[in-house]
């Protein structure tokens, strides 16, 4: 049998470090297979998925296909049908298996930083990273209230009304409103977002913020993780956390066997050292 091929799926898709991770765990393991990028469009998305899997493979899911992928997948998770987004695909070319093990990794991540006590969360997103955020929340932090932060109105509107469907206190957010937050998660791939009704740098970090988490990664931290630990003391992560734990199950879907997730993360830190 040929070496199996897995990938990460996606549109942009050169930055990602699933590649150095997933590739550094086949090697820990012994297995024989490779994880590569691929680049693709929405028309050849479910060809590709067909193709991987017919092969033996497998793929993981990034932006902007994973709503797609949820719609594609015969047997999904619990967590894809509540989030209707999908970031993890194997199994049956014909009824292919589904998961999104965003959630899990984010509710840990925000259990951590957090200590478990989160009454007022702001999430800025609307996409299907967002999406697995919520349903972190609604599984790690029951009673919470959610405030929406987007540069669109309307997509912040219609992300609330989804989010309220989970039974969380979701609305958007109100700029005037100076409340603390004892989270405000980053699940936007833009470095660059700002959200149009809070101009400048550190606008996110109005209302107070006392801990944050910024799904996004880059060598030495992201901008907001590097804006809340040097100017505002406050407790922040980058993305890599969860890009590990995520991509950690998602291994083990694809092998049934046990992650080396030390050996993930060390490929992890390598790629983001300065």
């Amino acid at each position: 049998m040929s070496k199996r091929l897995f990938a990460v799926v996606g549109d942009p898709i050169a930055h990602s470090l699933s590649p150095a991770m997933h590739n550094a765990a086949i090697a820990a393991r012994g297995l024989d297979a490779t994880y590569v990028p691929m680049r693709t469009t929405e028309q050849a998305f479910a060809p590709l998925v067909r193709e991987l899997l017919a092969a033996g493979g497998g793929l993981n899911v990034t932006m902007p296909f994973k709503q797609l992928a949820a719609r594609l997948v015969r047997h999904p998770t619990d967590a894809v049908k509540m989030t209707e987004a999908c970031n993890t695909i194997w199994g049956d070319p014909d009824a292919p298996s589904g998961d999104n093990t965003d959630v899990t990794a984010i509710r840990d991540e925000a259990l951590r930083l957090t200590g478990g006590r989160a009454g007022r969360i702001k999430l800025v997103g609307t996409g299907g990273s967002a999406r697995a955020a919520v349903a972190a929340f609604a599984d790690g932090f029951p009673g919470v209230t959610l405030d929406i932060g987007s540069r669109s109105l309307a997509r912040a509107r219609d992300f609330a009304r989804w989010a309220a469907g989970l039974d969380l206190a979701a609305r958007v957010q109100n700029p005037a409103d100076q409340t603390p937050v004892d989270l405000l998660l980053f699940a936007t791939p833009d470095p660059t977002a700002k959200l149009a009704a809070e101009p400048g740098q550190e606008s996110e970090f109005r209302p107070p913020v006392r801990t944050l988490l910024d799904l996004r990664y880059a060598k030495g931290g992201t901008l907001e993780v590097r804006l809340a630990w040097e100017l505002r003391h406050v407790p922040a992560a980058d993305g890599r956390g969860v890009l590990v734990a995520q991509g950690a199950a998602a291994f083990e879907r694809f092998f049934d066997t046990a992650a080396p997730v030390e050996v993930m993360r060390r490929a992890v830190e390598d790629a983001l050292r300065p």
